[in-house]
């Protein structure tokens, strides 16, 4: 089992860039593939990004592809979101994800953990 915990978000000025990492229990980290979701007010959950066990693959939403890059490091048993060039519609609570899938998958039921969440705010 593993614990997820959300940190970085707050209020950016569009065009501008945040950082949003989750840190996760235990000792087998690298066992889980690494999601990040998010959920804006009235709108359904959707997968921003996700990347394997061992960090060597990708995968993100168009929305966010060239903007946004997911990163781990599984020494610190740490994920991160790096994201740019920040648009009011990436505003949402960010939430970050894991299984033990070897492709991690795009869709929130693919995925056993949850963090709680972090708000990202980005105004126009």
């Amino acid at each position: 089992q593993v614990q997820l915990v959300e940190s970085g978000g707050g209020l950016v000025q569009a065009g501008g860039s945040l950082n949003v990492s989750c840190a996760a229990s235990g000792r087998t980290f690298s066992r889980y593939a690494m999601g990040w979701f998010r959920q804006a007010p009235g709108k359904e959950r959707e997968f921003v990004a996700a990347l394997s066990k061992s960090g060597s693959s990708t995968y993100y939403a168009d929305s966010v592809k060239g903007r946004f890059t997911i990163s781990r490091d599984n020494a610190k048993n740490t994920v991160h979101l790096r994201m740019n060039s920040l648009k009011p519609e990436d505003t949402a609570v960010y939430y970050c994800a894991a299984n033990r899938k070897t492709i991690p998958g795009t869709r929130d039921i693919e995925y056993d953990y949850w963090g709680q969440g972090t708000q990202v705010t980005v105004s126009s």
